[in-house]
């Protein structure tokens, strides 16, 4: 696999087997995604070109849903375990044979990120995935596996084990992720503007332009492009602010409520 070329018109798409469902233009060419019904519900910087559709992005969606939630991630370990789940949207995966090629370098980050959230290993695929309202037994990510590898390895991923400091044979490298912030400047990279002009975007944007230059790329595409992670942290972050202030309310209340009893005697 060779990310600085990959994904030429004269491709084909081939699903990848494993946990992934089939692609519907199997034996096709990656192409703009069709919008209505089997639009892509996440991922949508690779809406045009890609070989997936509802397919592929609404069990990723629940994926990074679940994290959100019951997973009880933290915000670097949404916007990354979103850009790994999106892998396979990515035109050059697509039309690779086998489950996504992710680099070892990113796995390792992705592990770093996610160790302490709860994942869950599926009972009938074996695969870990995040914990769910369903799954019986739940536990931090270290206590399932150790390192990267075996993330990536257990989540249904390949991994690149050779050294390649640019990323050019594997997903989440350089190679991969310039390519990702490329299609995010083109105007017409089909994000959705509601999201693009809400708040909590512009305050992300200041976020990420005050990061080193060295990690900010790879937060842009996290947070920037994919968006799901964000939005979810987002909401619960205001949830969470919510059920503070009702518990101030109601405490303010009694309290209230005890200085007028004792007023009265």
């Amino acid at each position: 696999m060779d990310f600085s070329n990959a994904g030429k018109t004269s491709e084909v798409c081939i699903s990848p087997g494993g946990r992934f469902p089939s692609f519907s233009n199997e034996g096709k060419p990656p192409r703009k995604a069709i919008k209505g019904p089997r639009d892509l519900t996440l991922c949508r910087v690779f809406r045009k070109k890609t070989c997936c559709d509802v397919s592929q992005t609404h069990p990723a969606l629940l994926s990074v849903r679940r994290l959100a939630s019951t997973g009880q991630a933290s915000q670097e370990c949404l916007q990354l375990w979103e850009l790994l789940e999106c892998s396979i949207c990515d035109p050059r995966v697509g039309v690779q044979r086998g489950p996504p090629v992710v680099c070892l370098s990113f796995c390792d980050r992705v592990y770093e990120a996610c160790s302490s959230a709860y994942f869950s290993i599926e009972a009938r695929t074996q695969v870990l995935e995040p914990c769910g309202l369903g799954n019986l037994v739940c536990g931090r990510a270290s206590e399932w596996i150790s390192n990267g590898t075996e993330l990536c390895n257990v989540a249904g991923f390949s991994v690149e084990s050779s050294y390649d400091p640019e990323g050019i044979s594997c997903y989440g490298g350089k190679a991969s992720l310039d390519y990702v912030a490329t299609s995010w400047r083109t105007p017409k990279s089909g994000i959705l503007h509601r999201e693009e002009s809400s708040g909590f975007i512009e305050d992300f944007k200041q976020w990420v332009a005050e990061m080193p230059l060295d990690v900010r790329v790879s937060w842009a595409v996290g947070g920037m492009v994919l968006t799901a992670g964000l939005i979810f942290s987002s909401k619960r972050k205001s949830r969470n602010q919510r059920q503070k202030q009702r518990a101030i309310q109601r405490a303010a209340r009694r309290l209230g409520t005890n200085l007028s009893s004792a007023a009265r005697t």
